[in-house]
């Protein structure tokens, strides 16, 4: 009993710690998100900002029915709340901020900066996650983990410049991670239930979360088993109806739905994300190039790739068409070993691993991917990069690509030395605590970096920089503009597939 209790003050000291290690490393990523407040941002700061401000002015039951903006609300209902919560302080920054029909493309200092806090402040959330999932880790670990994730140079592009909140969303995620790693798979469940109901993209996940919950939580005999399945799904309908219910009492239920999934805008989006359909589409046109080339005549396509009504066209001049139906059959294919995996086996050590690796499977081969869900897999993989050196090898690469195919969305020249120095040292930071972590591992097996490909690879990113920012304004000036952001699409696939490979090698292989 006495040895209990001179322990007990030894973890709690140990904990504050933790604590005040981590509040360090977060002051220093607010340090350097306050200095990107004057940066560019995108038409998501409006969008944003007129979400505020709709939810702010209307009644409930006309929240996914406005269409004052062109920017209408396209997200979950937990979201929508969000935004509305966001709106009881705004008006006391600045009135003209809920301002829904006269604050249209409002880009005053005050709406600038109470939009770029409230995206730092929802931070907290990222930043509880990874207390939680690496308080009972060794040092170097947490603090690896901490550094990969809390100074995310994706982030930093995707929130803090470009603008929004995928900080606070993906620190839901690890929550639920956190809680199934543990084995509170209740709470596990339920965290990711209302992850869902604040964006419903990380559904791409849904299918490894049943099957792991069902084998895992669920087990015990028919009857004990039942109830926990019983339990579960009482748990997963109230966080839906508290979500959804209010919408359905009014009637709306049709029209957040046809809000949320808008599957008329195309495969791709307006910049391709570097994932399969660029090699579709490409050898589509090179295939059409070449037989017309032959004699052969081609119906030119009368349909956009990120654009257009599904049925009602086809982009492609050779190649079937794709539809929204046979990208969710792929993706689900895609996710299949991991799901027999799950099955078999429902090991709490490997869902981190399976659920990046379905969200993999989703930017790959899902419908109208945005580049940014690359951050999806990129920060749970940063939670199991500390496990071996093979993890950190394949994270080094992947961690690379993936920022550095962000780079288009910050398009403007003042900020095109911010992502630079963010990619420069996060490649840094990776190098120095990847080989102190593994140094003995490193120095017997050739190097962080091993294979000669993966040499070569990373070697070429500064052709395709180079390429993209000085030789084609010099060659080719304003003709072909399409062409710097085809070639980053194109040769960044390429690394996105390598990825992929390895993780489903590395699930396949799993005992």
């Amino acid at each position: 009993m006495k040895q209990q209790n001179r322990e007990k003050p030894q973890k709690t000291t140990t904990e504050k710690h933790v604590i005040k290690d981590l509040v360090w490393f977060s002051l220093i990523a607010t340090f350097f998100k306050l200095l990107l407040i004057p940066a560019y941002h995108s038409t998501d700061f409006e969008v944003h900002r007129n979400w505020l401000a709709l939810t702010h002015t209307l009644p409930l039951s006309q929240w996914y029915t406005d269409e004052t903006s062109p920017w209408t609300l396209d997200y979950p209902p937990f979201f929508a709340y969000f935004e509305r919560f966001l709106s009881l302080f705004a008006p006391f920054v600045d009135p003209t901020i809920t301002d829904l029909y006269n604050g249209l493309n409002y880009k005053a200092p005050s709406v600038i900066i109470f939009q770029r806090l409230s995206v730092i402040a929802s931070d907290t959330v990222l930043i509880y996650s990874i207390y939680k999932l690496t308080k009972n880790m060794e040092l170097k670990k947490r603090f690896l983990i901490w550094a990969l994730v809390v100074w995310s140079p994706g982030l930093l592009i995707v929130d803090h410049v470009h603008f929004q909140y995928n900080g606070f969303l993906l620190g839901i995620l690890l929550i639920s991670l956190g809680a199934l790693r543990k084995g509170n798979d209740l709470i596990g469940g339920f965290v990711f239930a209302v992850l869902l109901c604040f964006k419903h993209l990380f559904a791409v996940a849904g299918p490894v979360y049943f099957v792991y919950l069902f084998r895992h939580y669920c087990r015990g005999g028919i009857l004990k088993g039942f109830g926990k399945l019983v339990i579960m799904g009482t748990v997963v309908v109230g966080v839906f109806v508290a979500a959804f219910g209010p919408f359905a009492y009014y009637g709306q239920i049709p029209e957040v739905l046809r809000r949320m999934f808008p599957f008329g805008r195309g495969l791709c989006h307006a910049y391709w994300a570097p994932n399969f359909w660029v090699f579709y589409i490409l050898s589509d046109k090179v295939l059409a190039f070449v037989l017309a080339k032959l004699g052969f005549h081609i119906q030119p396509p009368t349909a956009s790739f990120t654009g257009g009504l599904v049925g009602d066209s086809s982009p492609f001049a050779i190649l079937p068409t794709i539809t929204p139906s046979v990208t969710f059959a792929i993706v689900l294919l895609a996710i299949s070993p991991c799901l027999v995996k799950a099955w078999r086996k429902p090991d709490p050590k490997m869902i981190v691993r399976q659920v990046a690796y379905a969200y993999t499977c989703g930017f790959l081969f899902g419908w109208h991917v945005h580049e940014k869900a690359s951050l999806h897999f990129l920060i749970p993989l940063a939670v199991v990069a500390v496990e071996s050196i093979e993890d950190a090898r394949h994270y080094f690469i992947l961690s690379i690509v993936s920022v550095y195919s962000l780079f288009p969305l910050l398009y403007e020249a003042q900020e095109y030395p911010i992502k630079v120095v963010l990619l420069l040292l996060h490649v840094a930071l990776m190098w120095v605590g990847f080989t102190s972590q593994f140094s003995e591992s490193i120095s017997k097996n050739g190097g962080l970096v091993r294979r000669w490909v993966e040499k070569v690879y990373l070697i070429g990113f500064v052709g395709v920089e180079v390429g993209g920012q000085f030789v084609h304004p010099v060659f080719f000036g304003d003709r072909l503009p399409f062409l710097p952001l085809m070639m980053i699409s194109l040769y960044f696939a390429l690394g996105m597939m390598y990825s992929w490979i390895w993780q489903l090698r590395y699930i396949i292989r799993s005992p």
